[in-house]
């Protein structure tokens, strides 16, 4: 099954039909930087290096604040509560589902990839990791420039992606993440792909997990998902700043075939990050 895409340059309302997922714990350290490795006590899994599971961000029709359009290429908007704000920089991929006879995902094929915020709340004591991911209207950034995957696996063209990251501040840009290779990841490809479609067939209510089979389901079987594979390693600086109104937050996945670290950083300090072999995410931060 497929869809026919025209990404480059499109508006975020494009995705109001998608399901939004995100994987937890799938780069080393993250968990841990983020503060949030005592809301997985509970959650036993079989290889102790790989993911904790799989939250919903967006659920289109649900009638809860997952069903609130977060996505947005341009702004975050800070929630009205006062509580820690901090960008979590990290790739999506644009994916085509198809489902059994009985709703559980048979297949889970990605068409595109891009620079993602899956911007979160810290708070402690939040019973579910959605309650920190979804906290209204632009809450959740997405590059409006993906680019196309020819074949997820080993060979393919996300094999030489790197992801960066930048907080710009007054008059300073600041490194923000770390800069990573794709391949990186605790799991990718079909490693991936695999745990995917049996973490969201098994998933259940626990802990800081939610049944996200029994969301598809109840939304109609999407055809359609954003699928967040996980949050990167933050710099030194990036672990302990969190976000203030004017901020400027900065996410390229670029091509080391075609770019290295210094060259992202000039590109990104002038505002001109464009070319090929990019996708960029670029957010002015706002108060709600």
């Amino acid at each position: 099954m497929s869809v026919k895409h025209t990404l480059w340059g499109e508006t975020m309302n494009t995705y109001t039909n998608y399901c939004g997922f995100g994987v937890a714990g799938n780069f080393a350290l993250h968990l841990e930087q983020a503060g949030e490795v005592e809301d997985f006590k509970e959650i036993v899994t079989e290889d102790p290096n790989g993911p904790k599971g799989v939250f919903p961000f967006y659920i289109p029709g649900r009638q809860d604040f997952l069903g609130v359009y977060p996505i947005s290429a341009k702004t975050i908007r800070l929630p009205e509560e006062v509580c820690n704000v901090q960008p979590e920089p990290e790739v999506a991929l644009i994916c085509d589902l198809e489902y059994e006879a009985d709703g559980s995902v048979l297949q889970i094929t990605p068409r595109f990839f891009g620079a993602y915020n899956d911007c979160s709340l810290r708070k402690e004591g939040a019973p579910k990791i959605s309650f920190k991911k979804n906290w209204g209207e632009s809450s959740k950034g997405l590059s409006d420039t993906l680019i196309p995957i020819d074949r997820f696996e080993k060979g393919g063209v996300m094999d030489s992606y790197r992801i960066a990251s930048f907080l710009r501040r007054g008059g300073s840009l600041l490194r923000y993440g770390e800069d990573v290779e794709l391949l990186g990841y605790s799991y990718f490809y079909e490693k991936l792909l695999d745990w995917l479609k049996d973490q969201i067939n098994t998933q259940t209510d626990i802990g800081p997990l939610e049944p996200v089979s029994r969301y598809l389901k109840e939304a109609g079987l999407p055809k359609q998902a954003i699928i967040s594979i996980g949050a990167t390693r933050y710099t030194h600086l990036g672990e302990n700043h969190f976000l203030q109104e004017g901020d400027e937050v900065i996410v390229v996945v670029y091509d080391n075939n075609l770019y290295c670290m210094n060259p992202i950083l000039m590109m990104a300090n002038k505002g001109i990050l464009q070319g090929e072999g990019l996708s960029v995410l670029v957010q002015r931060v706002q108060r709600a």
